[in-house]
């Protein structure tokens, strides 16, 4: 499994680093607009759409949101709207992980969860096109984030499989440990101090920029266990087996569509880029 996670990975990061610095902003949203829609079909069988003719609707309904949303990315005023939605989005969606938690009771309908996927889904490509149109290292940020995630998933799960002992909620994710979010932590934090120059973050915010890369842990911790928690109700293990080692492209998206909105209104509330 490890082996086939690292080949998957060596063909992925560099292949996805490439498209981020070399496309164009509308390019670009295309491409995470395919896997966006991917992600929409593996959610519709997670969150138990009957029938594949309802699945095919769901799809065609995020593929609807998604061209609706592309006028976001060049309107100003629209975004802050769209990621204050996600914001309070993720709250609720924090609630209802503890929720499950603690009694493992079913969350909601499925019409209510194929909801939560388009909340899932439609900001975080948002937050990621207009980032990318950004003139001030759009496609620079853009790649940071990614990477950011990248860094958080990996320095969890190392840590996790070296010192984990104390599971974080194991009726949710029985995998996920404190050790690893600890883990998480410290390399996001190297990860952060080393790209604050590179990405020209104004030293009168480097702190705040610190701490905004720390809060984007718990943050994509908080996305994986979303997902888990649907996993664990539909019964399934993998979000869908498109990616050898990783499951499906939720799998490897999760931790991104909870942080790529918040993130973006961190920096909208920092100013940065200016």
């Amino acid at each position: 499994m490890f082996r086939q996670r690292l080949l998957t990975a060596l063909v992925l990061v560099p292949l996805t680093a490439a498209l981020i610095l070399r496309l164009p902003t509308p390019a670009l949203a295309f491409a995470f607009a395919i896997l966006v829609l991917a992600g929409a079909w593996e959610w519709s069988r997670l969150s138990q759409i009957p029938g594949r003719s309802l699945r095919y609707a769901y799809v065609a309904l995020t593929a609807a949101l998604l061209a609706g949303a592309w006028r976001v990315t060049d309107d100003g005023a629209l975004l802050p709207w769209v990621l204050y939605a996600a914001l309070a989005f993720w709250l609720l969606a924090l609630g209802w992980v503890f929720g499950y938690a603690r009694s493992a009771a079913a969350p909601g309908s499925w019409p209510l969860r194929g909801l939560a996927g388009l909340m899932v889904l439609v900001p975080a490509w948002t937050a990621l096109s207009s980032l990318h149109s950004s003139p001030v290292h759009g496609p620079g940020w853009v790649l940071f984030v990614v990477a950011l995630m990248w860094v958080a998933d990996s320095g969890a799960y190392f840590a996790g499989r070296r010192w984990g002992r104390h599971k974080l909620m194991p009726r949710v994710s029985p995998g996920k440990t404190r050790e690893g979010v600890y883990g998480a932590l410290v390399v996001v934090l190297a990860f952060a101090v080393a790209a604050g120059e590179p990405l020209q973050v104004p030293q009168s915010q480097f702190m705040t920029f610190v701490v905004l890369c720390l809060l984007m842990v718990p943050v994509s911790v908080l996305g994986d266990l979303f997902e888990s928690m649907i996993k664990r109700v539909s019964g399934f293990k993998d979000s869908g087996s498109l990616l050898p080692g990783h499951g499906g492209v939720l799998d490897r998206i999760d931790s991104l569509t909870a942080a790529a909105p918040l993130f973006l209104l961190g920096l909208l509330w920092l100013k940065i880029p200016e």
